[in-house]
């Protein structure tokens, strides 16, 4: 799934949605200090009242809300996992009996709940509902409405949320006019801030994927990889730090750590290019070949497939790796790279780093940025001064 396949679903979580229908919602609640589960309880969605079902309807948004390979991540299942989720999931899924659906979901908390104890007691809400996706957007001029003609998704989907303490209040008796003690015996349940979940299958355009899920961490860059290959059986994966991490690696193997901010700017160019050339079709990977054209487009010399396949595989041990190009490009068109000194801290778009640079003048470092107007410093102009002199020299 891209972003824009997580928003499109994303945005039709609203109460009277006639493009999400919500069959059946499935609570389950577990106690922190056994782990077991306390109560179940399930119901058609359509009996919860208004206020409960915005309470929900908020919640799952959040779920889903967030970057992906930074809260959110599309997993492949592991074959042949022992218990496979991913068989439970997709009978749940093709279940046509409430209870059977219900059992399928028991079999997914089960393996939450082996050898792993919460901190707090957990609610586990599961939803079995279908998304509607008309097949052409709407006119109003042609006999045949929008909603005539639409793809049928259905899915499942699992939120985990803590509960919290009730508070203890002192509130004040106007009419008999003496204080009193205030104390809720019942948990809240947090559905402001789900700590993990996951959407099955996962979505591409107008298709569904049985072979991906996608999941929800509580937050951002940090999955619980445990849940992800335990309880999930997805395959490993690389978060958008992951990937970040390796391609600076990878890089700095290459030009030998020797890399200066004008060339940096063009490498950045260079992915920004490939990723809008390819905004309408799936998101653009870089393998050893395209990192090698990347540098060799952006000036660096002496850059050839055996240097470049040699850092594949000793920063990541597997040369035919492919890293996202969204992972490692800095929002292009905001001051996403942060350039930090004992001195001051500077925020800058990775278009404008050729303006940045480091010298070294009469033993001494300095940071110079190239600018084409005069420099305001609270109300007050600059006076222009000769390159390493003072001023009233």
């Amino acid at each position: 799934m891209n972003k824009k396949d997580v928003a499109n679903i994303r945005k039709q979580f609203k109460i009277n949605n006639d493009l999400l229908k919500i069959s059946d919602i499935y609570n389950v609640y577990i106690m922190k200090d056994s782990s077991d589960i306390y109560h179940h309880q399930s119901q058609p969605f359509a009996m919860l009242d208004q206020d409960q079902q915005e309470l929900f309807m908020g919640n799952f948004k959040k779920l889903l809300a967030g970057q992906m390979d930074e809260k959110l991540f599309e997993l492949k299942f592991q074959r042949n996992a022992e218990n496979s989720s991913q068989l439970i999931l997709h009978q749940g899924l093709l279940s046509s009996d409430v209870e059977d659906w219900k059992e399928q979901m028991l079999k997914i908390v089960g393996k939450m709940l082996v050898n792993r104890q919460y901190e707090m007691d957990i609610v586990v809400t599961f939803i079995r509902a279908e998304y509607l996706k008309p097949t052409k957007r709407r006119n109003e001029e042609a006999e045949e409405s929008e909603r005539d003609r639409v793809y049928s998704h259905p899915f499942i989907l699992c939120s985990i949320n803590n509960t919290q303490e009730p508070k203890k209040e002192l509130l004040f008796d106007y009419v008999e006019r003496e204080f009193k003690y205030h104390f809720v015996v019942d948990p809240i349940i947090n559905l402001n801030a789900p700590i993990a979940g996951f959407l099955f299958p996962a979505f591409s355009d107008n298709s569904a994927d049985v072979n991906h899920i996608l999941y929800s961490a509580g937050k951002v860059h940090e999955p619980d990889y445990s849940f992800i290959e335990d309880v999930l059986n997805g395959e490993e994966i690389m978060t958008a730090q992951d990937d970040k991490i390796v391609f600076e690696e990878i890089i700095k193997d290459v030009t030998g750590d020797q890399l200066n901010t004008s060339t940096l700017a063009n490498v950045y160019e260079e992915i920004n290019r490939m990723i809008v050339e390819n905004e309408e079709e799936e998101q653009p990977k870089l393998d050893t070949k395209d990192v090698e054209r990347v540098l060799t487009m952006s000036g660096i010399e002496n850059i050839n497939t055996e240097k470049v396949e040699a850092a594949f595989q000793k920063i990541i041990d597997d040369d035919k790796y492919e890293i996202k190009a969204s992972n490692i490009l800095p929002k292009f068109n905001s001051k996403s790279i942060k350039i930090s000194t004992k001195i001051a801290n500077i925020s800058i778009s990775p278009q404008d780093l050729r303006y940045v640079k480091q010298v070294h003048l009469a033993g001494k470092r300095y940071l110079m940025i190239e600018v084409e107007e005069d420099t305001v410093i609270e109300g007050f102009t600059m006076i222009p001064e000769a390159f390493g002199g003072s001023q009233g020299e």
